[in-house]
């Protein structure tokens, strides 16, 4: 009997032997092609550009008014879809990840006609050192149509010499902070959002819903600002708005 089990043994030992492969499968992941918004050509292009520490409010409070513009017919909609200088996900202030669509340094942008700078943790030091950033933004200003800031996003706009011999505002507590960083800008207090040439600067925090849709007014009239109002059950009549309009 035990010769039989010592047979029986060697003989599941060939046997497994003869399946064994010749090489070990990798264990490394496939890698997965990136993939890219599906754009409209007949649409704006709107690109809101994130980083670690960018803030919820003012990234997704445009976000929602400027998406929901699909829904709506008989006018020229909006892409929006989010730039960074990383394929990595973004850790918002609030922690969130989001995983941008485009990385400005690798990736083909398409044409912005709309840039959205959100405020960030970093915006009044370190971001204001990124000259890679700068100059990504500096060369959307060629073409773009409109230049839109929320909270302290104005401070990389004003760095970046956009708002120079422009009026604008930030976020009411670091409006004197921006004076003395930026001596020669005329920055405005007491109103929740500025509209100079193709530059619209916000207060920032929930008012930047009022500052998105005050450009969906400008750009598609006043019934369809408050269509895009209502489907988020928010109040809109731009005369009740503290405001500042460069003609």
């Amino acid at each position: 009997m035990k010769y039989l089990v010592l047979f029986t043994l060697s003989l599941f030992i060939i046997a497994c032997g003869e399946n064994v492969p010749d090489t070990i499968p990798s264990l490394e992941k496939e890698v997965i092609p990136k993939t890219f918004p599906k754009l409209d050509s007949t649409r704006y292009n709107v690109g809101f550009l994130i980083m670690d520490g960018v803030f919820n409010t003012e990234l997704t409070a445009p976000f929602d008014i400027f998406q929901h513009t699909i829904f709506r017919e008989n006018i020229k909609a909006m892409n929006v879809f989010t730039v960074a200088n990383t394929d990595a996900p973004i850790l918002t202030f609030e922690g969130m990840r989001i995983l941008p669509d485009y990385n400005y340094i690798s990736d083909h942008v398409p044409k912005i006609d709309i840039l959205v700078v959100p405020s960030a943790e970093h915006h009044l030091d370190t971001d204001l050192e990124d000259t890679v950033m700068l100059d990504f933004i500096r060369k959307v200003d060629k073409e773009a149509l409109f230049i839109t800031s929320h909270c302290d996003g104005a401070f990389v706009l004003a760095k970046a010499g956009l708002l120079d011999g422009k009026i604008s505002t930030t976020f009411p507590s670091d409006i004197d902070a921006m004076r003395k960083m930026f001596p020669k800008l005329d920055i405005r207090k007491d109103v929740l959002f500025v509209h100079d040439g193709k530059y619209i600067t916000s207060a920032g925090g929930a008012k930047s819903f009022e500052a998105a849709l005050y450009l969906t007014e400008q750009l598609y009239g006043k019934k369809i600002a408050q269509s895009l109002a209502g489907g988020l059950v928010i109040d809109w009549d731009l005369e009740e708005v503290p405001h500042l309009i460069i003609k």
